[in-house]
Parts: C-alpha cells; structure tokens; sequence
C-alpha cells in the first residue's frame, strides 16, 4: 500500500547513456539547466506518472507542482535525481525497471540526441534533414531493425475509448502477436495500449521473446498519454509532424480503431501523404476496425473522407467490423506485399525511405487563434494539400483539448474559430459533433468544452 503520495529518489540508467565522458556529462547538465529544462522536467513527470486518469498536461503538472528533476554526474555516467515524483512509480522505495527505462529514453531523446543532432545533415534540403533527423532518433533508440522482414504495424486509436473497444483492441494485437507481427503505438493507454497487451501474450504462446512494443510521443501530449507500461522502445520526437513522419516511416501497415480528433488527424496524415502522385504505386496496408456496434462511428468516418476528400482517398482503406482475425489476416497479406515491392525496388525492410512526404506535413504547425482561423478548408486545392489543412484543423484541436499551450491559449482568447467552405465545414461539424456524442473528446467529461467555433464564411462558387 503507497502511503506517500510522493517519493525523492536518485536513479542511475541501466544500459544507454551509462558510459558517457565527463564532456557529454556536462552538455547534458548544460542543457538541462537551459532552455530544455521546463521540458524535460514535464516528460519526465510524464513517464512517472503512467496510469494516471488525467488526459490534461495543464492538470497534471498543477497536481505535481512539487516536482522536480536534476541532474548530476555518477561514475562517469549520469544520476537523475527524483524530487517529490509520484509515488505510484516505485515499489518499497525502488524505482520500478520499465519506467526507469522510459526515464532515460526522455533523457536521451530531449537532451542527449538535441544535442548530437545539431549539426545533422549539412549540405541537403530542408525536407531530406527533417526525414534524416527522424532516421537518426529512431536509429539511436535501437527502433532501427536492419535483415528483418517487414512485421512492424502501427495501431492508431483513442485514448479515451470504452472497456468494449478496448477488450477489442486487444484481440486485434493478439492475433497479429500469433502471426510474428510487431506492435508500435503513440504509447499511451485505451487503444495504443490494448493491441501491445494483447501481443504479448500471443508473442508468449509463441515463444517470440524479443517482441517489439514501440511507443512514440512527443511533448506536447505525453503528459496528457503517459507511456503505458508495456512500450519497451519509448521514443520521444520533437514535435507532433516529426512523430507522425516517424510512424509511417518506421511501420509497414497501419491499423486504426475508434478514437477522436486526434486519430482523425492521424487518419488525415496518412490519407493525404498516399493521396499524393508520388506515392501511387507505393503498397501501405490500411485498416480501419472495430467491435461490434462501431459500424456507425466507422460510416460517419468514411462519409466525412468521402465527402471531403473524395472516393479516392476512401479507396485506400479497408473497413472490417467485428473480426479481429479477418484483420490480422489482412494486415500479413498485406505486409506481404510490401515486403515483395521492397525486394523488387531494393528498398530498405527497416525504414520507408520511398515515401514521400510533402513538405506541408513536415512543417510544424502550431494551434494559435491566427493559424487556426487562416487554414485554407477549400475545395480548390489538391486533394492531399485540403488532407495537410484538415489535419492541421484537427490538430489544433487536440491541442486545446489536452496540451498546457493549447490550453492556455483558449483559456486566454476562447474557443479557435475555423472557418471554411460549407460543403466541408458541414462534414466537419457532424464529424466533430458525433466525437462529442460519443465522449471521444477526453476522458472527463464533466469538465469538457469545445475548444473551436466553425463558421461557413466561404462561399461555394
């Protein structure tokens, strides 16, 4: 029984970052006194926190305003010491190991790797760095699996999403788990922890003891997400684009379950980079599904694609309902087909190097009122540009629902006012009205309230 609510601890890491030289030593404490601290002490806190029923960054750092993270040199190695962290993340005074492990992957992905990729990339494009730099984060976090067939699907869904979805969630992983395949998640509870639960005990049954359970986050929501316990690669990017880009570069199929506005962004990403010319021919496996009883939520999200972005980009997914097998089954159909275009085209197994991602994707878009109001929801654009524009739309509103910045900015200015053409507009709206029905939104409710205003100031020629 925990009768502290908080614990001060020193921790020292287990294998990364234990053989350091006093120079790097010193550039870590450097930057961690700098203008990285705020932040490495808020994704710190994050990982700590695992389990919490708080979806808010804002709530969680009011309720561990006590905390605190520094660092100092040990052995020449580094020692992080814990003051006032949440006492749920010890056992009898010890740290417990998973999260020691996500603890250091914080330190090593927000300092360590900021600073060892400074100076990436020189003499290439801005796109070719950004794609680079995310190469070179996940190879540094041992995500990178050269000589290994194509097995790795990614899992996108709420957080927020009820027992019955959930249990479904699981079933899908394990049965993807029994076929060898590979779990990699936004690393959070609901449905990015149910497919990894479910895989590893199918990847027991069939003796698959390096199964890989790989989570990517990034700042701006981990406190909101904090990693569930089974992500055994935690890897944290810089922002929301570089996390997505890492997903689809690193994952060979993707599955995507019920959710809110943030798997709709997730959903719009993806659609529009396949949408584009350069990647017709490219074979990426795409599954929506579901339990039983989803077939609505599933119809709304196929009549906003249709209606927004056209037949087209509803062709490049397939919607099965209630039949976890049946998606384990397409998803290694699936892979296999990757797997022959790779070898065809001599392409690497461990990183998608073809894919091309435009650079409207890549650029990091932040919510404020001004960006979200000046968002082009037009009809007049290519298919995958009015995809980039209405992931932005979605993303803004993610941001005001659960990260500290979005937050505040409502708090300080109201609700983002999107405006947009009527016949997209009105998709958006019954989209975003039925996520609000079906308490997709955020795990409280009793204290939920829209963080955008839609209004139809463009007129349809």
């Amino acid at each position: 029984m925990i009768t502290e609510p908080f614990v001060s601890s020193s921790v020292t890491p287990i294998d990364s970052l234990n053989t350091l030289s006093p120079y790097e030593v010193r550039q870590l404490q450097d930057a961690s006194q700098g203008g990285l601290y705020r932040l490495f002490r808020q994704c710190a806190l994050a990982v700590l926190n695992s389990g919490s029923e708080l979806d808010s960054t804002k709530q969680v750092l009011e309720k561990f305003k006590e905390f605190d993270i520094r660092i100092s040199p040990k052995h020449r190695s580094v020692q992080l010491e814990l003051i006032n962290a949440p006492a749920t993340a010890f056992v009898n005074g010890e740290i417990i190991t998973g999260i020691r492990e996500h603890l250091f992957s914080v330190l090593r992905d927000l300092l360590y790797v900021g600073i060892e990729l400074d100076q990436c990339c020189p003499g290439i494009n801005e796109s070719e760095a950004t794609t680079n730099m995310v190469f070179h984060v996940l190879r540094h976090a041992g995500a990178i699996r050269p000589h290994v067939k194509p097995d790795m699907v990614v899992c996108w869904g709420g957080h927020s999403i009820d027992r019955h979805e959930y249990e479904y969630t699981k079933k899908v992983g394990y049965e993807m788990g029994l076929r060898g395949l590979n779990i990699c998640t936004g690393c959070g509870p609901g449905a990015m922890k149910g497919p990894m639960k479910g895989a590893t005990i199918s990847h027991a049954k069939q003796r698959i003891r390096d199964g890989q359970y790989v989570g990517i986050t990034e700042p701006g929501i981990i406190a909101a997400e904090s990693p569930n316990p089974i992500v055994n690669k935690l890897i944290i990017m810089p922002d929301i684009e570089k996390r997505l880009e890492a997903f689809v570069r690193l994952g060979h199929g993707i599955v995507i379950f019920p959710g809110g506005a943030g798997t709709a962004e997730e959903l719009l990403y993806i659609l529009g980079i396949l949408l584009h010319e350069r990647n017709h021919n490219l074979p990426f496996p795409l599954v929506l599904s579901g339990p039983s009883g989803s077939e609505e939520y599933f119809a709304q999200i196929d009549a906003f694609i249709r209606d927004t972005l056209g037949d087209h980009a509803a062709s490049l997914y397939q919607v099965i309902v209630d039949d976890e097998h049946g998606v384990a089954e397409a998803m290694a159909e699936g892979l296999e087909q990757v797997t022959r275009y790779r070898v065809a085209t001599s392409e690497s197994f461990h990183f998608n190097w073809q894919l091309h991602i435009p650079d409207s994707f890549q650029q990091p878009f932040e919510p404020t009122h001004e960006n979200m109001a000046s968002l082009e929801l037009i009809k007049e654009q290519s298919e995958y540009e009015l995809a980039s524009n209405l992931r932005c739309a979605l993303s803004g509103i993610v941001a005001g629902n659960v990260k500290e910045m979005g937050i505040r900015e409502i708090e300080e200015k109201g609700p983002f006012e999107i405006q947009g053409e009527a016949n997209i507009m009105d998709p958006l709206d019954q989209l975003l009205s039925s996520f609000v029905e079906q308490r997709r939104m955020k795990i409280n409710y009793k204290e939920y309230q829209p963080c955008y205003k839609l209004n139809q100031e463009l007129a349809v020629e």
